[in-house]
This record gives structure tokens, sequence and C-alpha cells, in this order.
């Protein structure tokens, strides 16, 4: 089994600190950037832009527009060189920072990335995850240069909906399950993989000890150490399982259901990590590995993750279940560095299977 291994493990700064952000000037001074295009949500704005310091050089704020496509980082793009920016921050989720990474891409310049949450690894993987318009997944782009900084405050991140936390969390629980199927297969591991794996074992342990914990500050608004390490693990540790990992440590069958699950219209009201999580579980029915499922379970109902399509409040047709299950198992696709032959017979067969069980 040969796939691509090149190391691109972390972004060239990464600090996590309160008042982390106090220090956006100085960071910006360093790297001589007096010109900044500052790309933000909208929710998320609303709820940080007090924290966000005043800077005393040149800069422009704008919405992102809510999605990471090809045209809005062509547009992005475009303003770039009109009002020639020597920078570009973003400020906001996961597809902020991707929208962020592609636009800086494009016209070569530096990337900052003030994550507002840890509902994914974005702000520390020199990766963007494209959609088209509807919100369909289409592809993602790895990129030869990482971040140049990422700004971590835990204090600005206690205060973002618990939902997305959640999210999050079931994201990079995917991390351990979708590397180790690949791992696995493997008689020599390099040492670059070996550093994957670690990092995707520290996410599974950190997340199923401390997570509960961590919840518990979010809703007393008071920062611990196990809030801290979940952030960590979610925006981190994932991060490093992919960026020592590389194609043995990115993806695998949890991510390829999520992604397969975006041509239905109805999945978009689902945050992505829950689709993911929904992803775990099916996977690990491709496996035929129930006894992980079971110790799963009640951690899954414990936070309120999805195990089964009816949690998600989705009613697939027939025609839902072939056209998910054809998507997911396209040539190509992640699904297939598992070890399982992929069909989408057996796709719907183990979607069917997974809510009956959960069901029972």
């Amino acid at each position: 089994m040969t796939k691509q291994l090149i190391v691109r493990g972390a972004p060239q700064e990464y600090e996590l600190k309160e008042n982390a952000w106090d220090s956006l000037e100085s960071h910006l001074n360093s790297r001589n950037i007096e010109n900044v295009l500052i790309l933000h949500g909208k929710v998320s704005w609303q709820a940080v832009k007090d924290y966000f310091p005043d800077l005393s050089i040149t800069k422009t704020f704008q919405y992102y527009g809510g999605q990471c496509t090809d045209s809005a980082a062509e547009d992005f793009a475009s303003l770039c060189k009109k009002e020639q920016f020597d920078g570009i921050i973003a400020v906001g989720g996961g597809k902020v920072a991707d929208l962020g990474k592609f636009v800086a891409y494009k016209v070569n310049l530096p990337i900052i990335i003030l994550p507002t949450l840890a509902a994914t690894c974005a702000a520390y993987t020199p990766l963007s995850v494209v959609y088209n318009e509807e919100g369909v997944m289409l592809r993602y782009d790895i990129f030869p240069k990482a971040s140049d900084l990422v700004l971590i405050d835990p204090e600005i991140i206690l205060l973002s909906p618990r939902e997305l936390m959640i999210a999050g969390i079931g994201d990079t629980l995917a991390k351990w399950y979708e590397s180790h199927t690949i791992i696995s297969q493997l008689t020599i591991k390099p040492v670059e993989v070996q550093v994957a794996e670690f990092a995707a074992q520290k996410c599974r342990e950190i997340l199923l000890t401390k997570s509960m914990e961590a919840l518990a500050a979010m809703d007393q608004k008071r920062l611990n150490q196990a809030f801290v390490d979940v952030v960590e693990a979610n925006i981190l540790l994932a991060g490093m399982v992919g960026g020592f990992g590389d194609e043995y440590g990115r993806t695998a069958g949890a991510h390829s259901i999520h992604d397969a699950l975006t041509v239905l219209p109805d999945s978009h009201q689902q945050l992505h990590g829950n689709k993911v999580a929904y992803g775990i579980l099916v996977q690990l029915m491709i496996e035929n590995n129930l006894t992980e499922i079971e110790r799963l379970l009640p951690f899954y109902r414990q936070l309120a993750l999805p195990t089964s399509l009816t949690d998600m409040h989705l009613q697939l047709t027939e025609k839902d279940y072939q056209a998910v299950a054809e998507r997911a198992s396209t040539p190509g696709e992640m699904i297939h560095l598992m070890k399982e032959t992929i069909t989408p017979e057996r796709i719907i067969c183990k979607m069917k299977e997974l809510e009956t069980l959960t069901s029972s």
C-alpha cells in the first residue's frame, strides 16, 4: 500500500493562551504586514468583535459569504490584488479559515487564523474543503505552504455554542478510526506515520475521558484544563494526524459518508461533525466491528451525537440511499482506503443495519 507521504506538520506559528488576540498587531509588525483583508463570519463576528484588537494598520473587514467556494475565492483574490493587501486574517470557524487559506494561496499572501470555535482542525491544516454554491462538497485542496500564524484564545472559544464544540468532538473522534483503518494495514510504519498514529490515539483518549468536563466548563463559563485539552485535541492534535500522516492519516470511511450525505439538501441542516460522527458508525458497521460501536454508543448518547439517520431527522428513500452510496463509493473516494471491498450495495446494507441496531 503506497500512498502520498509529505509532512505538513504545523502552521509556522501556533499560540494558545488567554488574551492571545491582543498580540496580533505585534505578529503583523514582525511580518511587515501593513494592509490586511479581514474575513469573518456573521453570527460569530457579532459574538467576538469586541475581543478583536484595534489595529493601527490599514484594514478592510469583509463578511466571507457563508461558504468556501471557487467563486468566492476568485472574488476575494481579485479584491486582494485591487486593494494591494499584504496579508489576510480569517476570524471564525472552519469555512472562514478554509476560504482564507484558499484566497491566500491564490494570491501568495500570508494567512493568519483566529478561531472562534473548535469544531474542526481547519485552523491548523494547510488545506481547504471546497463546496459548490448548493453546499455539496466538491473536493479538498492541499497547499504547499502552511498557515503563517494561528492565534487561539480559549476564553473566546469558551463562549462559542456548545453544539459546535460537540460537533468538533465528533469530527475529531474520526481521526483515530479513519487513520487506524489505514495504518493498521501497514507492515512497516514510517516515523511520520507513527507520529500521526500517536496524535490520533491522543485525540481519542482525550475526547473519551475529558469531553464531559470540557462541556461543563462551557456551561459554567469557567475555563478548566479539560476544556483546553479538548480544544487542542480538536485543532492541534487533529491537524497533526493528517499533517504527519498525509494520506495515511487524513480520511477514510467516516468522511466519505459525510461527503456523500451532502448530496441530500436536508443534510445541510446538520453540522459537519455530527455527520462525520454518524459516518464513524457506518465505517465500523462496514468493518463488522460491533464491539466498538457498543463501546461508543453511551458516549454518543451522553453528548447527543447522532447514532442514526433518524437522529439527524433524515428520512431516506431508496433513491436517496442509492445516491448517497454511489457518491461515497465513487472511484478515488477515501473510503476505498479501507481494507474491505466497498460497493454501493454494501454501504446501503450497513446504513440500514445501523438504523436497526441503534433503534433497538
